[in-house]
């Protein structure tokens, strides 16, 4: 690295609000993670799932964890590490968002409220890392260089 990309990353610091969203983010994962790697078809009975497979409801568990973990574990770095986790954040979220509304409205699970409660949680993270990945931006993050 070269010292004028030290001081930009130096002076760029990481707003409190974004940290905040990433440490509860973790939590969330791991409030359904836990339950859907350890109990898949008696945790999401809970919430109403007809059919459940729980090789898929353990991958998705696997990803919640590894998302999820990474955010906790990244809460401290730096703008450009953000930036990526940002970047997947908003991938993921939008992609469940789309797997989630083609199969409800093709009639999966049944009783589709508690499916579109499911799509809101991920319509919710998606606006919340949209809008941060936004201000970053506008903090000047997509200049810096790391030659």
């Amino acid at each position: 690295m070269n010292k004028r990309s030290d001081s930009i990353i130096e002076e760029t610091n990481v707003p409190k609000g974004l940290k905040f969203w990433f440490v509860v983010h973790f939590a969330v994962d791991m409030i359904f993670a836990i339950p859907m790697m350890l109990f898949p078809t008696a945790f999401l009975t809970l919430f109403g799932w007809e059919v459940i497979d729980p090789v898929s409801t353990r991958v998705v568990a696997a990803a919640l964890f590894g998302i999820g973990t990474q955010s906790f574990l990244g809460r401290n770095e730096g703008p450009e590490s953000y930036r990526g986790m940002l970047n997947l954040k908003i991938i993921w979220s939008i992609a469940a968002m789309i797997g989630i509304g083609i199969s409800l409205l093709e009639g999966a699970q049944g009783e589709a409220p508690r499916g579109w409660a499911v799509w809101g949680v991920f319509l919710f993270f998606s606006v919340i890392w949209i809008y941060w990945r936004i201000k970053l931006r506008e903090k000047g993050v997509e200049k810096l260089s790391l030659e």
